[in-house]
C-alpha cells in the first residue's frame, strides 16, 4: 500500500479573500488545518460501517461452512 501525502489548500473562495489580507498568514495556516483536521472523520467513519459489514460478512460465511 503506498500512502502519499501532498499539501492541500481547502478554504473556500471567502474564507481565502478574507484570510489573504492578513499579515503574517497565521489564521489562514490555522484555518487550513483545521478544514483538513475536521475532512478526516467521515472518512474514519464510512471506513468504520465498511469495516463492521465486511466483518459480518466473514462471519456469516463461516458459519455457513
Amino acid at each position: 500500500m503506498l500512502v502519499c501525502f501532498l499539501p492541500a489548500e481547502a478554504q473556500c473562495a471567502m474564507c481565502r479573500a478574507v484570510l489573504e489580507s492578513e499579515e503574517g498568514n497565521q489564521a489562514a495556516k490555522g484555518i487550513n488545518n483545521g478544514i483538513i483536521y475536521l475532512m478526516i472523520f467521515p472518512y474514519l467513519l464510512v471506513g468504520g460501517v465498511v469495516y463492521v459489514i465486511y466483518k459480518s460478512r466473514q462471519r456469516a460465511a463461516s458459519e455457513e461452512n
